[in-house]
Formats: C-alpha cells, sequence, structure tokens
C-alpha cells in the first residue's frame, strides 16, 4: 500500500523547516541575531522569500527553533560521549577532541553563543540550555559527584569554547585536556 500523499508533503514541510533553520544559525553566525529576518533566511535557505514566515510566523520562533536545534545537537553529543566513558581518561580525551573540532571551524558555535545569550535575556527560550548544561552534568557525573566540580565544568567549558572565539590560535586537543583532567580528575 502506498503511503497518502499528506505524508510526502508533510516530510517536504520538515526538510523546508530543517533548512530553514540551519540558515537560520549561518544567519546568525555571520551577521548575528540582529540579521535574522525571514527573507534573509529564506534566501540562506535558497527558498521563496515567503517561506521562512509561512513555517515561523515571527522572528522569535525562527531564533527559538534554531536555538533548540543548536543546544539539541550538542546535547546529543554530550549525552553520546557520556554514554561511552566509564570515568577514565578516554572520555575526557574524546570531550577534548570534539571541543578542539568544534573550534576550528567556529561558525556553529558563534551562532551558538549569540542565541545562548538570546535565552539570557529571555527566560522562556531557557529550556533548551537547560537541556545542554543538564548534558554537561550527565559526562561531569562519570567523574564526579560533587556539585561544585560539575558547576565548573560547566562553565569551564563554555569559558573555553568562548575564549577559543576570540583567538586566531584555538586550544589544541592537549590544551582543552589538559583543563579537563584539572577539573574532572
Amino acid at each position: 500500500m502506498s503511503e497518502p500523499t499528506t505524508d510526502g508533503r508533510r516530510l517536504k514541510g520538515e526538510r523546508r523547516k530543517k533548512e530553514l533553520i540551519d540558515a537560520t544559525v549561518r544567519v546568525v553566525a555571520r551577521d548575528g541575531v540582529a540579521g535574522v529576518s525571514h527573507r534573509v533566511v529564506a534566501r540562506q535557505a535558497g527558498q521563496p522569500a515567503t517561506a521562512a514566515a509561512y513555517y515561523f510566523k515571527n522572528i522569535d520562533d525562527l531564533l527559538t527553533a534554531a536555538l533548540t536545534d543548536c543546544m539539541a545537537q550538542d546535547a546529543a553529543r554530550m549525552r553520546a560521549l557520556a554514554a561511552g566513558t566509564d570515568g577514565g581518561p578516554v572520555g575526557l580525551r574524546a570531550l577534548a577532541e570534539l571541543m578542539a573540532a568544534v573550534v576550528v571551524h567556529p561558525d556553529h558555535l558563534l551562532a551558538e553563543f549569540e542565541l545562548y545569550l538570546l535565552a539570557a535575556r529571555r527566560p522562556e527560550l531557557r529550556e533548551a540550555t537547560d537541556d545542554w548544561l543538564a548534558a554537561i552534568d550527565e559526562f561531569g557525573r562519570r567523574y564526579t559527584d560533587d556539585p561544585v566540580r560539575l558547576r565548573i565544568l560547566a562553565g569551564v567549558m563554555d569559558g573555553l569554547l568562548m575564549q577559543a572565539l576570540l583567538t586566531d590560535d584555538p586550544p589544541s586537543v592537549d590544551a582543552f585536556e589538559d583543563v579537563l583532567r584539572q577539573v574532572l580528575l
């Protein structure tokens, strides 16, 4: 039996929505949150000028979707790392490698921090950032139950990644790993 045509349209709609969210992240990375408009995002996604307004009633909805998507991706990566470590040095190395990879191509990270700051101003957006922080906590709990060290881990990770955006010579895997060892071992 063939699938109803509505399923195909729904899938196409979801794909177009995802393309718009990804385009929003690219626009935020390039121009900041202030550079986001329905027209600019639609153009960046290669879609008709009205597409973004069709799927997202206002810019806040579009930014919320982009923030949620970014943080969900990062939280999923952190949870995968947590699941793959027993609290030993291999897990710290894997996290350091992930951090180093993120800063080499900083567009996504730059957009995330822009969106992160937006969540600081708009409490209704904090669910996504809370999920990211919970994922860091899950990783850290493989190493310690000390709530202070877990809070330090989250602050250190965000701080190191932010600082990496401010330099032409981002930290190496070894440099990230050295700091993570100090925090967790």
